[in-house]
């Protein structure tokens, strides 16, 4: 009789529910930064590239930088303190925009952004393989992609929040009629659209911190990670690099980010292109940015409906051959956003999202598979300093909307991550590949 494999343990619910909030609130984080782009576009006149300069700085000096020395603080404590650590400099983070606000400099709130996702990259470093260890070995990929999926409930929630507070107030004015504008009523419009940005961000980080309090006062939460010992840091990479599994998965979690966000942070530039959105501005009486953030939204909403989809398929069928259709059926779609364009492009792009839904968890998942506790912590921070691929692929697919002046041709840059996730689904895993992760 074949033994069942639990995937989430009765004793373990209540804790397993607090931290898969986390998960949403991370997503939120993740997809307001997203918007961002397009107001920043709008209220400082910036070109794509320099726009794309969030991204380089959310997922370059943020995920990036903050990854391994997470990973030390984990495997020194324990997940809980990881987790502490980092939802604390979200809220901090998020804080910052006050003060980043009264300078009106861009760089300011871009150091404010970095701290944000500081926290975020020590979060996520804790939080995913936190949920792995919650439960049995063999469902942990399906037990992350469960808890994943609260991610994009978060996402959806920020793009609402985004659209709602940040986007709806920006003024409809172009970069051509800002830059004839008099200085003065110039500054005017920017202050009233940067007190928006301001609100919504300092609201956001006032809530974390209550959230915070909650985590720290609770005592049920598994006492996981907790080593004691040695750092052992040495051995510890040395077993990692040589780990065919994880060095895949650490290469196409980079390029899986890096094709998430760059689909994601140009939808709104792309929707209001290819459905001609400025021009209905007046008849809507809405902004162009807030009138293609509809289309976004439904994205995240595929992808969230898509993860839990997925979460059951894996009962079925293999994570690994799950992740290679999937990175498929993107590339398909890719190509007819890059080459079809109008209605037919954004259904593909929305289409693109209920792809990627399972990727991150199962990359994950598959990468950490057969390591032992103390080998995934660190593990992780490889995992997460992948995100930083993100601010790689956002920049080169800035770039060549910049160069081409075509949004369009852009999307060739995550087609080609697509590429290379099909092949880690479809090659580059399949050493002792079983069905019970």
């Amino acid at each position: 009789m074949t033994k069942k494999i639990v995937l989430i343990p009765r004793h373990i619910i209540w804790p397993f529910i607090l931290l898969s909030s986390l998960f949403a609130w991370w997503g939120l984080a993740n997809n307001m930064t997203d918007t961002l782009l397009a107001a920043f576009k709008r209220i400082m006149s910036f070109s794509d590239a320099k726009t794309a300069l969030i991204q380089v700085v959310c997922y370059g000096a943020g995920y990036g930088l903050f990854a391994i020395p997470a990973a030390i603080y984990i495997k020194k404590y324990n997940y809980k303190s990881g987790v502490l650590l980092g939802l604390g400099l979200y809220a901090v983070g998020a804080i910052l925009f006050l003060p980043a606000k009264m300078t009106a400099n861009y760089y300011f709130f871009l150091i404010a952004i970095w701290i944000l996702f500081g926290g975020l990259s020590i979060l996520e470093t804790a939080a995913n393989p936190y949920i792995i260890a919650m439960g049995p070995k063999e469902s942990g990929t399906r037990r992350l992609n469960f808890a994943q999926s609260f991610n994009p409930i978060g996402s959806i929630l920020g793009v609402i929040i985004s659209q709602n507070f940040i986007l709806s107030k920006l003024n409809t004015a172009s970069s051509a009629e800002r830059a004839a504008m008099n200085p003065e009523k110039l500054q005017a419009i920017q202050t009233g659209e940067l007190n928006a940005v301001t609100i919504t961000y300092v609201t956001v980080g006032l809530i974390l911190a209550l959230t915070w309090i909650l985590i720290a006062i609770n005592k049920k939460m598994p006492k996981l990670g907790e080593t004691g010992g040695p750092l052992n840091l040495g051995p510890t990479f040395k077993r990692l690099i040589r780990n065919r599994h994880y060095r895949w998965g650490v290469v196409a979690q980079f390029f899986y980010v890096g094709a998430q966000i760059g689909v994601w942070s140009f939808t709104i530039r792309y929707v209001m292109q290819e459905l001609k959105l400025e021009e209905q501005i007046v008849a809507g009486g809405k902004t162009a940015e807030q009138m293609a953030a509809t289309y976004y939204t439904a994205a995240l909403i595929f992808f969230a409906l898509s993860r839990f989809i997925c979460t059951w398929l894996m009962k079925y069928i293999t994570p690994a051959n799950l992740l290679t259709i999937f990175s498929g059926i993107a590339m398909v779609l890719s190509l007819a956003v890059i080459y079809v364009g109008g209605h037919i492009g954004v259904y593909a792009l929305v289409g693109i999202s209920g792809c990627m839904s399972l990727m991150f968890p199962t990359i994950f998942g598959l990468a950490v598979r057969g390591l032992s506790d103390d080998d995934t912590k660190i593990a992780g921070s490889g995992l997460i300093m992948a995100i930083a691929g993100a601010a790689f692929v956002t920049q080169i697919q800035g770039s060549v909307s910049t160069i081409t002046g075509s949004i369009n041709l852009a999307y060739w840059v995550p087609l080609a991550c697509f590429i290379i996730i099909a092949y880690y689904g479809a090659v580059a895993c399949r050493k002792d590949l079983t069905t019970s992760a």
